[in-house]
C-alpha cells in the first residue's frame, strides 16, 4: 500500500530547481507531493507524482540524479489533533518515524494527507493494519 517518492539531488545555486520543475511540467508529470531540503552544497527535493517509474526515468533522462523510495501516504482528520491522535498510533505500534511532510488534496477539507518515511515500510505498513488508519496506494494519488 506504499507510495513511491522520488529523491531528487540539486546543486544548491539559484535556477537548478526551477530547472527541475520546468522537466516535470514539459513531461506532464503532476508533482502531488513535494519537500525541500538543503545542505551548504546540495538539496534534496522529494516528490511524490502520480507516475514516479515515468517521472524518475524522465528525471534521469535530463541529468538529474534521482532514486526511488518507498514511503506512507496518510490520510488524517483535518481537525484539532488529527496528526496527534495519528502520530499515538505510530508510537503504541513502535513505528519510528526518520521524516514526514504534509501535502493537500483537492477540494477535500475535513482531511488532509501526510507523506511519513520510516525504516521499514513494510514492516510499518503490518503493524498498522487494522488501526482505522487510511494509507494510501500509488493509484489513490490520481483520485485526490
Amino acid at each position: 500500500m506504499s507510495v513511491m517518492q522520488i529523491s531528487v539531488f540539486l546543486e544548491n545555486k539559484p535556477g537548478t530547481l526551477k530547472k527541475m520543475t520546468s522537466v516535470l511540467a514539459a513531461n506532464k508529470i503532476d508533482m502531488r507531493a513535494t519537500s525541500l531540503a538543503e545542505t551548504k552544497d546540495f538539496g534534496i527535493a522529494r516528490l511524490v507524482v502520480d507516475d514516479a517509474l515515468a517521472a524518475v526515468n524522465t528525471l534521469k533522462e535530463n541529468n538529474f540524479v534521482a532514486s526511488l523510495t518507498p514511503v506512507l501516504a496518510i490520510e488524517i482528520p483535518d481537525e484539532t489533533g488529527g496528526l496527534d491522535k495519528l502520530l499515538s498510533v505510530f508510537d503504541e505500534a513502535k513505528v519510528n518515524i526518520e521524516y514526514m511532510y504534509a501535502f493537500s488534496g483537492g477540494c477535500a477539507k475535513d482531511h488532509a494527507y501526510m507523506i511519513f518515511r520510516v525504516s521499514d515500510t513494510k514492516n510499518a505498513e503490518a503493524k498498522l493494519a487494522g488501526k482505522h488508519i487510511k494509507i494510501l496506494a500509488q493509484e489513490d494519488l490520481a483520485q485526490i
